[in-house]
């Protein structure tokens, strides 16, 4: 699959790349989707919830009242359950939420998603771009170029560049990423996908 190569002002060059078929133009897996966007999701969570349980609430151990004759139910400990200000009966306890994948089933869900967007034309090529100082103003320039400004977009670089990214951390509707640490929550939840020249070699390396 050849694309035209647009330039920082957002005008297509003369240049074209061909993204490859193995990794672009996949028949996407959905159920590989589910499984990497549930694991990112879930190493998201900290996991450090915590409630206090029956053992754990501060109160006396002096029986209320006496087992019978009462005409009500038996009543041992304030540090019930049923009872209000008593501990919380099963509650939450800290605990990690993190799951394996193996690396294939990643690596599938991830071409998977990316054949989604270009299936639905949603890829775009960029020269890399360059910018030598933090200016967020130059950065939205050049989303305002690619006729990007509406649409949430995920810019993909092949290496660190610090310049853009923290241009571009301030804005809502647009993330910056390196081609290494693409992922599939990340790529579906963008509406555009943005490549630069360098960041297509590294994802095709990384995917194959």
């Amino acid at each position: 699959m050849e694309v035209k190569v647009f330039d920082q002002t957002g005008k297509a060059t003369s240049k074209k790349v061909t993204l490859s078929d193995s990794i672009f133009a996949i028949e996407p897996n959905d159920h590989a989707i589910y499984l990497d966007v549930k694991q990112y999701l879930a190493n998201q969570r900290q996991g450090t919830h915590k409630s206090k349980e029956r053992a754990e609430v501060s109160y006396s151990t002096r029986k209320l009242k006496k087992q019978k004759g009462t005409g009500g139910a038996r009543a041992g400990s304030n540090k019930s359950g049923t009872r209000v200000g008593g501990g919380r009966i099963f509650g939450p306890r800290p605990r990690n939420y993190s799951f394996k994948l193996n690396t294939k089933l990643k690596q599938l869900a991830r071409k998977s998603a990316i054949s989604y967007k270009a299936k639905e034309e949603a890829i775009l090529v960029l020269e890399d771009p360059k910018m030598d100082t933090i200016k967020t103003k130059d950065f939205i320039g050049l989303i305002q170029n690619l006729d990007l400004s509406n649409a949430k977009t995920l810019l993909v670089l092949g290496e660190k560049n610090d310049p853009i990214y923290l241009s571009s951390r301030n804005l809502k509707k647009v993330k910056v990423v390196t081609a290494d640490s693409l992922n599939t929550f990340d790529v579906l939840n963008a509406k555009k996908l943005v490549l630069t020249e360098g960041s297509v070699g590294v994802i095709e390396k990384i995917l194959n």
